[in-house]
């Protein structure tokens, strides 16, 4: 198994208090090189995260998680860094399905490898949410011409091509939608990759309601 000190965990972060701590620790035995970035976290998230192991780059307010990726991706190209992942702090992504992606990446399958987490049984996301998820998807795959099955899941595996390709603009939640147009237009080459989002009490409290899918749409429709 690679050693993957070549590979960047990109975490955007806001106020996830210690649960940052345990997914950083369970991270860094497959990762050694995490980057997490703070986007204006009022609790001791970033020190928590740091004291964990990562390497901690600040936003001073609140800018939102498409403008996190982005701080995070500039601070991997800044390491060097071959490949990048991007990976939520909250605990609902496994650090075995990230370490799957980015062996795909080294076998040049792709140049972006998006999770989906309905390639497979594992996922069971609630009737709402399921239905949130898959209107958005339908919204993704007639608007950006990239026929996706999940197009709102943050975990992903870019290789260094990928990374010098795309740039976010959409600071807040619209960044989704935002990567998979730049990835359409763009020529990167993709596939998706099952993956197991793991939703527990405190996830679903930080997860994505159906405001904020409205949003996403909204965003797009007016940026």
């Amino acid at each position: 198994m690679a050693d993957n000190t070549d590979t960047c965990l990109v975490v955007p972060l806001y106020n996830e208090g210690s649960v940052v701590g345990d997914v950083i620790s369970a991270a860094l035995a497959v990762f050694p090189r995490i980057v997490v970035v703070d986007d204006g976290s009022s609790d001791d998230s970033a020190a928590v995260a740091r004291r964990a192991g990562a390497l901690v780059v600040e936003h001073p307010l609140n800018l939102g998680q498409g403008a996190a990726l982005q701080t995070g991706f500039e601070a991997a190209r800044l390491l060097g860094a071959e490949y990048v992942v991007t990976f939520d702090a909250d605990g609902q992504h496994r650090t075995d399905d990230a370490a799957a992606m980015v062996e795909r990446l080294r076998q040049d399958d792709a140049d972006v490898v998006l999770g989906s987490r309905f390639l497979d049984g594992r996922t069971r996301p609630g009737a709402l949410k399921q239905a949130v998820l898959k209107a958005a998807v339908l919204y993704s795959n007639l608007t950006t011409g990239v026929r996706l099955t999940d197009t709102h899941n943050g975990l992903r595996a870019l290789n260094a091509t990928a990374l010098a390709t795309l740039r976010i603009r959409q600071n807040r939640m619209a960044h989704a939608s935002e990567i998979i147009e730049q990835i359409g237009r763009s020529g990167l080459r993709w596939v998706e990759h099952p993956v197991h989002i793991v939703y527990s009490d405190y996830s679903r409290s930080k997860g994505q309601s159906v405001l904020n899918a409205v949003n996403i749409v909204t965003e797009q429709l007016y940026r």
